[in-house]
């Protein structure tokens, strides 16, 4: 049923390194969402409950390769909304309520989190004992929100590639590098809470950014990784000085001056 000889053309390995690379860069906003996801677990279970996640949504893109005609059957409209500022009527698809779910609720849990954060109710649940969700209860969420980014995901590879065991190898090597970044990747969201704020933020306007593409329209998704990209690097310099400002040593005054 599938073509293993296409492994034997250079141009597959090609098309397997450059899909390799845009599924982890398609995977780092599933990866911060997961980690911040599983901060609200027990020490003890976070580790487990990154490694289920991104297992599930390795599952889910393996799931929708296989079902690529389903896919592409999504893009048809279900029904049609009459809007009065619009000449015809809206057409409506299984992809945009799949997309206007997973980007409304990507923005709820994003504020949210930033709500408990500025609020100090994190640290003071924390401290208390409670507050710590349930490892079900975010596997749940996990769930809810890589179906959105597998779908866009497979979508995109659908564009570049046209052989499915090339797209199967390719989110296997990208998730096998995610799995192996996500720890590192989760320490230093948490450990550092501007990181953290600024990657709620990046959640919120990728949410957005799905909503826009339920209501068909596009956002060019080079821009918004730009501007992710620039305010990261912009928070890293401030980390750097802030850092270097603390290992200053205070000079003691001369009491003789006095």
């Amino acid at each position: 049923m599938y073509d293993f000889s296409a492994f034997t053309h250079a141009a597959a390995w090609v098309s397997l390194l450059t899909l390799t690379l845009m599924e982890i860069v398609l995977g780092i906003d599933n990866i911060i969402f997961i980690s911040i996801t599983v901060n609200r677990l027990p020490e003890d279970q976070q580790t487990r409950g990154r490694t289920i996640g991104l297992l599930l949504a390795l599952l889910f893109r393996i799931g929708l390769l296989l079902s690529i005609s389903w896919i592409v059957g999504l893009r048809s409209a279900l029904f049609t909304l009459p809007l009065p500022w619009l000449d015809e009527p809206f057409p409506v698809s299984g992809r945009d309520l799949i997309l206007l779910t997973g980007g409304l609720f990507l923005m709820y849990k994003s504020t949210t989190e930033i709500h408990t954060k500025l609020q100090g109710e994190e640290e003071d649940e924390n401290a208390a004992g409670k507050g710590k969700a349930t490892l079900p209860q975010i596997i749940l969420q996990i769930i809810i929100i890589d179906i959105v980014f597998s779908f866009d995901s497979i979508l995109t590879a659908v564009g570049l590639v046209d052989n499915v065991l090339v797209m199967i190898a390719a989110v296997i090597c990208a998730m096998g590098v995610m799995l192996a970044f996500s720890g590192v990747v989760a320490n230093f969201v948490n450990k550092n809470p501007t990181i953290k704020m600024l990657a709620l933020s990046f959640l919120i306007m990728i949410g957005f950014m799905l909503v826009m593409e339920a209501a068909h329209k596009e956002i060019e998704k080079g821009y918004l990784y730009f501007a992710m990209a620039f305010s990261l690097i912009v928070e890293l310099l401030n980390m750097r000085l802030r850092k270097k400002s603390k290992a200053v040593p205070v000079q003691l005054r001369d009491s003789r001056y006095d």
